[in-house]
């Protein structure tokens, strides 16, 4: 009888602390999953190529979001463009091209965030203004008063689809296209006017920053 103690009481206190390590480490583990969540930050710039009325224009855009995840981006973007219009407008001696810039809320939805290419659905809902300068600027005075006389403000959204290129931590490569809505314009002193700034344009871009600074160190891959 006392034999049979002697051997029962090791394997009982082998038992209980096994039992109770594991459920402490599946304890940990479970609470260590659940909380786990991913930040990230980034300054980004892109160039685009499109067209306003079937003529050349260009953009160029800086951004700055918050990464939820790595499945979520939310911030601000502000763009600004050249249109090579060369249209007449009767203000002045010299064709005029179309400048102007926006800017506003950047909501951008991420998936396959784990993979080395991502994809990704970038919106922009925002405001801004455009106005007429003489296509030969370089060679004559600004007239910055007739520039805000003419400038015209519109609403304009920007919805599109980006391939996104982890390189690094640190830093990421995106290329894609791009749609603007905005508003009709009421331009009636030009011969030819611009009704919108409606269009496609396609680009890339580099975004740089901290793409996962509240990485899980239980989990190699997040």
């Amino acid at each position: 009888m006392k034999l049979n103690k002697v051997i029962l009481l090791p394997l009982l206190l082998g038992f209980i602390n096994t039992t109770f390590a594991q459920d402490t480490t599946g304890d940990y583990v479970e609470f260590n999953d659940r909380n786990n969540v991913v930040h990230g930050v980034y300054l980004g710039l892109t160039t685009h190529y499109g067209e306003i009325e079937d003529k050349d224009t260009f953009f160029t855009s800086l951004q700055v979001a918050y990464v939820a995840n790595q499945q979520f981006e939310i911030g601000f973007v502000g763009t600004f463009f050249y249109s090579d219009q060369n249209i007449y407008r009767g203000l002045s001696m010299y064709d005029e091209d179309l400048i102007g810039a926006y800017g506003g809320l950047h909501l951008e939805p991420i998936f396959f965030s784990k993979n080395l290419v991502n994809l990704s659905f970038p919106v922009l809902i925002g405001a801004g203004g455009m106005g007429y300068i003489d296509d030969n600027y370089s060679d004559h005075d600004f007239d910055e008063q007739e520039f805000e006389d003419n400038a015209q403000a519109f609403f304009i959204v920007e919805p599109g689809i980006n391939a996104l290129f982890n390189i690094s931590r640190y830093l990421q490569l995106e290329a894609g296209v791009k749609y603007r809505f905005s508003n009709k314009f009421n331009d009636a002193r030009s011969f030819a006017p611009i009704k919108d700034i409606n269009g496609f344009s396609a680009g890339i871009g580099v975004k740089v920053g901290i793409f996962n600074m509240g990485r899980n160190r239980y989990k190699k891959n997040i």
